[in-house]
């Protein structure tokens, strides 16, 4: 197994929209909501890439964050990203992150961006996202906003 290797961090907050509209007051940039996106600005929006740093923040609603990650209702808080090289690697941290001592929050599944993803809480508390690089043949449908709200 290719080592885990921290890429991405997902602030879970109660709201997104004001979290993302004082980080940009204070200089943060923000990717641009485009127009076919707009419906999402209240449940995930991205620290744009030019801001200089070396993996991905996002910030996620607590309703995003239950569909994608099986957290509990109103979880707020943060998801520090794991990135391993392949898919089936993914399974094989998840049954390691359980044997030494973590909780399973969403077991190892093909998420709709393209990865394999899987949710543990780990002892600390620390909650991690598993997960491997995106592939198209592995990508589903995005999920609906009444999905999660």
């Amino acid at each position: 197994m290719t080592a885990p290797r921290i890429d991405q961090i997902n602030v879970v907050l109660a709201d997104v929209a004001v979290a993302s509209a004082f980080l940009s007051g204070l200089g943060v940039p923000m990717n641009p909501i485009l127009p076919e996106w707009a419906d999402w600005a209240h449940h995930h929006q991205s620290v744009a890439d030019d801001n200089a740093i070396a993996f991905d923040i996002d910030l996620d609603s607590s309703a995003f964050a239950h569909h994608w990650g099986g957290l509990p209702d109103g979880f707020v808080g943060v998801v520090l990203g794991l990135r391993v090289g392949e898919r089936d690697e993914v399974d094989e941290l998840f049954r390691l992150a359980l044997e030494a001592g973590a909780e399973a929050r969403r077991e190892p599944y093909d998420a709709f961006w393209g990865s394999r993803f899987a949710v543990v809480q780990a002892p600390g508390p620390m909650v991690l996202g598993l997960m491997s690089p995106r592939d198209p043949d592995h990508q589903g449908p995005t999920p609906e906003i009444g999905d999660f709200t």
